[in-house]
């Protein structure tokens, strides 16, 4: 009897041995076919996890390990532009990383509130004529996510071509109304990555977060509207008697709306089954108003309006396009966001619902606070994820300690900004965290122009006036070990 307990011993241990092994094998192989340049932490946490329990690792790996799709190993650089002494550092940063050059931003204007986001949004839908592509997380099963499609689909039957694309964990989790409205109206939808359709691709820890509105892109009067609201009514006017979230968007119009297209094109082709193509290499920006504006009867005081906000433009930097995600070769906005912490002299503004940045990060801003650089952090005293605010609070008692501001700001904040100086405003969709840095699609726009940072800045002060400072708290030991835990866990993998 013992002899035989020893066998199967014996065996267990020989099966589990090869199962480990095999496991560890795996993860090794995926990392170094696919590229995958996961953080420290993160790799050690997925390492640990395989050798403990393999047999749940393993498949948890298949399907939620993915950071990076396959990109090739070089990039060839479009040849370089003749050399401006006076542009930021910033432009030639976000281009090295493949990126988009700087177009003009014309007529970028800052929504004030829900209210006037909700207006801007239905004035860019009913405005198109020719084109229209929605890309956002969430569309709700609310009466904004209903008065969208009512409008997408009265837009289709007149004939302008309407792409809806939605996130496909975001889909599922706002329980997304009825397509099919759209549909026979002649629209088209799309779903990026549908959670159950691609999980022995790797895919299914993937989430296209990108937020964005672009109608007539190629024409004349073509507008983007942009920034970090999802399609549902906590976003603008708030539901049930609760206010709206604080948040941030705008809209715009001019060159940067052709970039923002080319962007939604690629995931499109992504969504539909196509490869993820890199961004086209815009050349430098022709100033001269476009030649398909004729210049006659109604329409010359436009074209003579845009002449003139073209012409203005000419001595500016103008605004880049940041697109983050698996379909990039860097960590973009991460970098972006590390070089210009490093770089800033005077003031450092963020606002995010969720702090939980990596180590290097959060060194970088703990270092700018002690060389004696302002760092103001905005954020909700209460989010709507309470994981997040557990996790956050070693990072916030970090920065407090080296000289660094945190605000609470009193309900939801959900803005995503980073103002570095005067000199550059970065804002979007990233949070920043583990998950928008490193695995989400996200995006962001670098405004370079001293006009359009100052705008970003007077949002955030504004904001800032009505939050309370945080006071830094020593934990107890089981919150210390627990929020360890937790950031090593739920926030690495």
């Amino acid at each position: 009897m013992y002899f035989t307990l020893d066998l199967l011993d014996s065996r267990w241990l020989t099966l589990h041995g090869l199962c480990t092994t095999v496991a560890v094998l795996v993860y090794i192989l995926t990392a170094h076919v696919m590229r995958q340049r996961r953080q420290p932490a993160a790799a050690i946490a997925w390492v640990l996890f395989i050798l403990l329990v393999p047999y749940l690792a393993l498949p948890a790996f298949l399907l939620f390990g993915s950071r990076k799709l396959k990109r090739p190993s070089a990039r060839v650089r479009p040849a370089p532009d003749v050399p401006d002494p006076e542009a930021p550092w910033a432009i030639e940063t976000i281009v090295d990383m493949g990126q988009p050059r700087p177009a003009p931003c014309l007529g970028l204007t800052l929504h004030a509130d829900g209210h006037q986001a909700w207006r801007a949004l239905l004035d860019t839908i009913d405005g198109a004529t020719h084109t229209l592509d929605i890309c956002t997380f969430i569309l709700a099963r609310d009466a904004v996510g209903r008065a969208v499609l009512d409008r997408l689909a009265h837009k289709a039957a007149q004939g302008v071509r309407v792409r809806l694309m939605l996130d496909g964990l975001g889909k599922l989790m706002s329980r997304a109304p009825d397509l099919a409205p759209l549909h026979r109206a002649g629209g088209h939808t799309a779903v990026f990555v549908p959670p159950l359709q691609s999980p022995l691709q790797g895919r299914t820890n993937l989430r296209n977060h990108r937020k964005l509105v672009v109608a007539d892109a190629g024409h004349a009067g073509a507008r983007l509207w942009c920034g970090g609201r999802n399609l549902a009514s906590e976003y603008f006017e708030g539901e049930h008697g609760t206010p709206p979230w604080r948040d941030l968007s705008w809209d715009l119009h001019g060159p940067l709306v052709t970039q923002a297209s080319a962007l939604f094109e690629q995931d499109w082709a992504f969504a539909q089954g196509g490869r993820p193509r890199a961004l086209p290499p815009f050349p430098p920006f022709d100033l001269r108003p476009p030649a398909d504006i004729p210049a006659p009867s109604v329409v010359a005081a436009q074209h003579s309006e845009l002449s003139a906000d073209l012409a203005a433009a000419r001595h500016q930097h103008g605004t880049q396009l940041v697109a983050s995600g698996p379909d990039q070769v860097d960590d973009t906005v991460y970098a972006l966001l590390l070089t210009a912490t490093y770089r800033a002299r005077r003031r450092v503004c963020l606002s995010t619902p969720y702090f939980v940045p990596d180590p290097a990060l959060l060194m970088a801003l703990c270092l700018a606070a002690r060389r004696g650089v302002q760092v103001d952090l905005l954020m909700p005293a209460r989010s709507n994820h309470k994981l997040s605010d557990v996790a956050r609070s070693r990072a916030l008692r970090s920065l407090a300690q080296a000289g660094g501001r945190v605000w609470l700001a009193p309900g939801m904040l959900h803005a995503k900004l980073a103002v570095f100086d005067e000199e550059l405003a970065l804002a979007g969709s990233a949070n920043l965290d583990s998950r928008s840095l490193f695995l989400n699609y996200e995006l962001m726009l670098a405004f370079h122009d001293t006009a359009d940072v100052s705008q970003f800045q007077a949002w955030f002060d504004t904001e800032r006036q009505g939050a309370t400072a945080y006071v830094a708290r020593a934990p107890g030991l089981a919150r210390d070990v627990g929020e360890g835990l937790l950031l090593w866990l739920g926030f690495q993998l």
